[in-house]
């Protein structure tokens, strides 16, 4: 099945992340990491804006009673976009564990509207196994860590059921994914498992998302892919890319049948276009099956 791919003007991110379709507004939202811009894509109209943030925003999700929860360079918080380009930010929660020259990372909520995300080290050449994933919720704040000893954290996903949790780590060290058993009513994973080995396939495993056919889609970093598992673990559909580093996918549109493709720019923060095509473009690609819709954040 050939996928529809189309490029969202030309923009260009330095790090783009962390796709969220906002159902009630009909619009997508995304950040440019190193650049601290939160981006909104009209739905409709097609009209594009952007915020900057006071600092790194790495990982959004829409909450519930309006603006967005987020993990960002010293913690979690609040985010309320202001109707200029500026955002009011609480600081909501600071992992002990969080030291210089960290952030958080890739995150979304769980189906119950739990905020999950997890911390890197910046400088991946140093290859250290200092990030850690944590949940946060409203009742009982941000949790001790879960999940320790990762490089760069990434891959969030849930099943359609979610009870199935999915985490990777992406680092060149790394590239696995990997599946937890997940309590719903704790909102706790356990069970790890080997989910994919992405050494064995093109790519490096960046962020995800969950279709309704409980396959698991993950942008294949450095490899210009998206890539489809089955819940078995199989590989069964891949997508090429107009460009080499795709980031991050999430389903989103009036039907969810439409993915939001983010990707990185190496040169950023401009640069002309190369052999992999179109760095740092945002794209939205119809694969011809449908995801989940996203739970907001349980403010």
């Amino acid at each position: 099945m050939q996928a529809e791919i189309e490029r969202i003007g030309a923009l260009n991110c330095a790090v783009g992340e962390s796709p969220v379709w906002n159902a009630l507004e009909s619009a997508w939202y995304w950040v440019d990491i190193t650049a601290r811009r939160i981006w909104r894509l009209d739905g409709v109209s097609g009209a594009l804006r952007c915020w900057s943030t006071p600092e790194m925003v790495a990982c959004i999700a829409v909450a519930s009673g309006g603006g967005f929860i987020a993990g960002m360079e010293s913690g979690v918080f609040r985010l309320e976009l202001g109707a200029d380009d500026a955002v009011a930010a609480q600081l909501l929660a600071a992992p002990a564990e969080l030291g210089p020259g960290m952030r958080f990372n890739d995150g979304r909520c769980d189906r119950q509207g739990r905020f999950w995300a997890g911390t890197m080290v910046m400088d991946m050449s140093l290859a250290r196994a200092d990030g850690r994933l944590y949940r946060y919720d409203a009742a009982e704040g941000l949790s001790a860590p879960v999940v320790s000893e990762l490089v760069t954290q990434n891959g969030l996903a849930w099943s359609p059921d979610g009870r199935t949790m999915y985490l990777s780590d992406s680092h060149p060290s790394r590239q696995l994914v990997w599946a937890f058993d997940y309590d719903v009513d704790a909102g706790m994973p356990h069970g790890r498992r080997p989910f994919v080995d992405m050494n064995g396939y093109p790519g490096r495993p960046d962020g995800a998302a969950i279709d309704s056919d409980s396959c698991y889609w993950t942008a294949a970093n450095d490899a210009g892919l998206l890539l489809r598992f089955t819940p078995e673990g199989v590989l069964d559909r891949e997508i090429a890319l107009p460009m080499a580093k795709p980031s991050m996918c999430s389903f989103g549109g009036p039907d969810l049948d439409t993915l939001l493709v983010t990707s990185i720019n190496p040169a950023s923060p401009a640069g002309p276009k190369d052999a992999a095509g179109f760095p740092g473009a945002v794209l939205l690609v119809r694969p011809g099956v449908s995801g989940l819709a996203e739970t907001p954040f349980a403010a």
